[in-house]
């Protein structure tokens, strides 16, 4: 039987609404009770490391999770791992564990949307899902991946599309690529490259704006002189910006800060199509570095991560085409 390690986190996987009609977090896991069922799956050992709401989740946070797992599988020889998490920032979780945690043990993120207490609590189900998979012999060597709603995603694609319903995540343009069922675990995907850095803390401050409409060049100056080390900015369509903000990246490339392109659009890619001013053409020959499908919110992620390896433009912009 496989030794699955379950790690917590917090979020509403691990909440309960209160008298008030306030959905807080539990001094005693709510899981206890299906984790206690899980036997007949795999040998489960609990890890109760936070128990805190993920928008007070942090990069830093982050990290230490992940030096925390790789020591757990070192000294306890795991076969697999769970991390319970809520959900608003759990695929930016997944997404920099996957970056950044150099094992090939399964490792599953999964939370909830719905607390231990409504009907219909989507939790146990999505934890038991998620064991599962951690101890299938399909999961290994595939990288991080998110389970929830009988759905495997991976970390890379994964995104929360719905702010309160179940199926909320999703991977556009990809779709999951496994499924799991009363019969078990189906994979029908397997991810084609993985990239992982050895890296042990993340000390560069990466800053991510959404373009708008009549967007000027005063956002963009105030942030540079907060002292930052990058800027993600999610464009129109293509890779497109108002061409107002176009002085103000110059400047920020000149100082040596790079700035990494993603689209504000749900899928696609950015390109260097447009030869307007403002258009891709005319950002990526200012040096603006183009991502291959990331959202902003990982981008900023995988351009805190690279910043600790190069602060090389033409290097940053290999390692974003990945």
């Amino acid at each position: 039987m496989k030794k699955i390690l379950v790690l917590h986190t917090g979020g509403t996987i691990a909440m309960q609404e209160d008298e008030h009609g306030a959905v807080t977090p539990n001094l005693v896991n709510p899981l206890y009770s299906t984790i206690e069922s899980l036997s007949s799956i795999a040998s489960v050992v609990v890890d109760d490391y936070l128990n805190i709401p993920s928008p007070h989740m942090t990069p830093s946070l982050m990290v230490n999770l992940a030096h925390r797992l790789k020591e757990r599988v070192e000294s306890e020889q795991l076969d697999g791992i769970v991390v319970t998490h809520g959900t608003d920032t759990l695929e930016e979780t997944a997404y920099l564990l996957d970056l950044i945690l150099d094992i090939d043990n399964p490792v599953i993120v999964t939370g909830a949307m719905r607390s231990s207490n409504e009907l219909g609590s989507d939790g146990p189900h999505n934890l038991i899902s998620a064991v599962k998979t951690a101890a299938s012999e399909d999961a290994y060597g595939k990288g991080v991946l998110v389970v929830l709603n009988d759905e495997i995603h991976t970390a890379k694609n994964v995104t929360k599309t719905h702010s309160s319903n179940i199926a909320t995540f999703q991977s556009p343009q990809y779709g999951p690529i496994g499924i799991v069922t009363k019969r078990g675990v189906s994979f029908h995907h397997t991810p084609a490259k993985r990239d992982c850095y050895a890296i042990t803390s993340l000390e560069k401050r990466v800053v991510l704006l959404k373009t708008y409409t009549g967007m000027d060049a005063t956002t963009i100056d105030a942030i540079a002189e907060a002292s930052i080390h990058g800027l993600v900015i999610e464009a129109f369509g293509q890779g497109n910006v108002p061409p107002t903000i176009m002085p103000a990246l110059d400047r920020l490339i000149k100082r040596g800060i790079p700035v990494v392109l993603v689209s504000r659009c749900f899928s696609g890619i950015v390109q260097d199509t447009y030869a307007y001013d403002g258009g891709g053409r005319t950002l990526k020959e200012l040096g603006v570095i183009f991502t291959n499908g990331l959202n902003g919110q990982k981008a900023r992620l995988k351009l805190m991560v690279a910043l600790e390896k190069t602060n090389d433009n033409d290097q940053l912009q290999t390692l974003f085409l990945t």
